[in-house]
């Protein structure tokens, strides 16, 4: 094991309390019927892309009336992540601090651009990762992001933690380990290897 890929949602950090205030500031400022977008409603859709997400929540809006509301509640979440983030899984900045010494580090997650760049800022965490990458930058599934980030870093020998069925599709699709944090949001299938806190991770090896 040479590096390590991150899934974000449910593996690095829990967004839902502002992203959820945000999004509800959208919906109830629209036309719609939904006047609230819940905790709840987002642990539902976690590891799905921006088009999927909006299929579940605002189903009885037509296709185009749904993308229109999910790409203002988009527009809204990054401001408010970069001024309110979101709770950090307990230890992440320690092992990602003990992680940096041994393993490359990046990030491969299902959001849109500019998603992980407010991660970044508000925690203040980005100088431990090399790279990342999303679907709304490249258009890409998990699956080809993750292999982008492999081909593109040169990486030899990598992993993937992630907390979803989609998180280990992705990985199996790229040819590596997929490390289940089942302190996340899902419940996937299988997995290569499994950790009950994001610090374990400084332990594993493959």
């Amino acid at each position: 094991m040479d590096s390590i890929i991150f899934d974000l949602d449910g593996t690095l950090w829990d967004s839902r309390g502002t992203v959820a205030k945000a999004w509800t500031q959208v919906v109830k400022d629209s036309d719609s019927v939904r006047r609230e977008v819940t905790e709840k409603d987002l642990k539902g859709t976690m590891g799905l892309q921006i088009h999927e997400i909006a299929d579940v929540l605002f189903d009885d809006l037509s296709k185009e009336e749904r993308m229109k509301l999910i790409r203002a509640c988009c527009r809204q979440e990054l401001p408010d992540l970069e001024r309110d983030g979101g709770e950090l899984y307990e230890g992440l900045e320690e092992t990602l601090s003990k992680l940096a010494e041994t393993y490359r580090l990046f990030i491969v997650s299902n959001c849109q651009e500019g998603y992980i760049e407010s991660f970044y800022a508000y925690h203040g965490l980005g100088h431990y990762f090399e790279d990342f990458e999303n679907p709304g930058r490249t258009g890409l599934s998990k699956g080809e992001n993750i292999r982008l980030i492999i081909e593109r870093n040169g990486l030899q020998s990598p992993v993937y933690v992630g907390d979803t069925e989609g998180d280990r599709t992705a990985a199996e699709f790229a040819g590596i380990p997929f490390v289940f944090a089942s302190y996340g949001f899902g419940q996937p299938r299988r997995y290569d290897a499994r950790i009950g806190s994001v610090g374990e991770l400084v332990g594993l090896r493959f």
